[in-house]
């Protein structure tokens, strides 16, 4: 698990909470507004069991059963690299964070005791009520479904998205959108380079086109000669 780490540290914020707390709605949703104020937003998420990514009949799921250690799947929408520890220990964060494409701001769900600025979910339906906040000084504000008290750090309303949002970019930001800007004017280029491709390929046929007529003249009886 290797790549170029990017020319500038991408800010990093961390959702945690206890199972149940809400923490998976908070992060798909702070993704969902922070793409729509044109950020490249990348994602991390931590589980806790043999999670797989492809159905148990898939071509790629039959490679890993057979053996592969590392299974590429590519298409035209996506692509991903499934890799089998067999027994060696899981990548730590930084290799994690270290192998993800350059983004505008990274999102990691879990990861409770990675040293990274992090907002506390929780919600009364979590299994546990112990705060984060209390254990972990990296906790730099909570978003709760229930009124909180007693607490040092600023308390949110779990569907306060915009507001959190904001947060974030004042406490790690300022967040600016660069990386999705740099990847849209390369797409940009991509798709104007294209028609030029097809225009040179047609000039080529029709450069051609002359030859090939000449050649069926240069025949016996040339090119009018009547087919018997």
């Amino acid at each position: 698990m290797t790549r170029a780490s990017p020319s500038r540290q991408t800010p990093i914020i961390g959702v945690a909470g206890w199972k149940k707390s809400g923490k998976t709605t908070l992060t798909t949703r702070l993704v969902e507004e922070f793409a729509r104020r044109g950020l490249k937003v990348a994602t991390v998420k931590h589980a806790h069991h043999a999670f797989q990514i492809d159905d148990a009949e898939t071509d790629s799921a039959r490679h890993r059963r057979a053996g592969a250690e590392q299974v590429a799947i590519v298409s035209g929408a996506r692509w991903a690299i499934v890799t089998e520890l067999a027994g060696a220990p899981e990548p730590n964060f930084e290799e994690v964070i270290a192998a993800l494409d350059p983004a505008d701001l990274i999102i990691v769900e879990g990861y409770k005791t990675a040293p990274i600025p992090k907002i506390e979910a929780r919600r009364t339906a979590s299994f546990t009520k112990r705060p984060l906040s209390a254990e972990d000084p990296n906790v730099i504000a909570i978003a709760a479904d229930h009124a909180v008290e007693g607490e040092s750090v600023p308390v949110f309303g779990l569907d306060d998205i915009e507001d959190i949002a904001n947060f974030i970019d004042a406490a790690i930001g300022p967040l600016d959108g660069r990386i999705a800007r740099a990847v849209a004017e390369v797409r940009a280029a991509a798709a104007l380079a294209r028609p030029v491709r097809r225009s040179r390929d047609a000039a080529a046929n029709d450069a051609r086109e002359p030859l090939d007529q000449r050649a069926v003249a240069a025949m016996p009886g040339g090119a009018d000669k009547d087919e018997t």
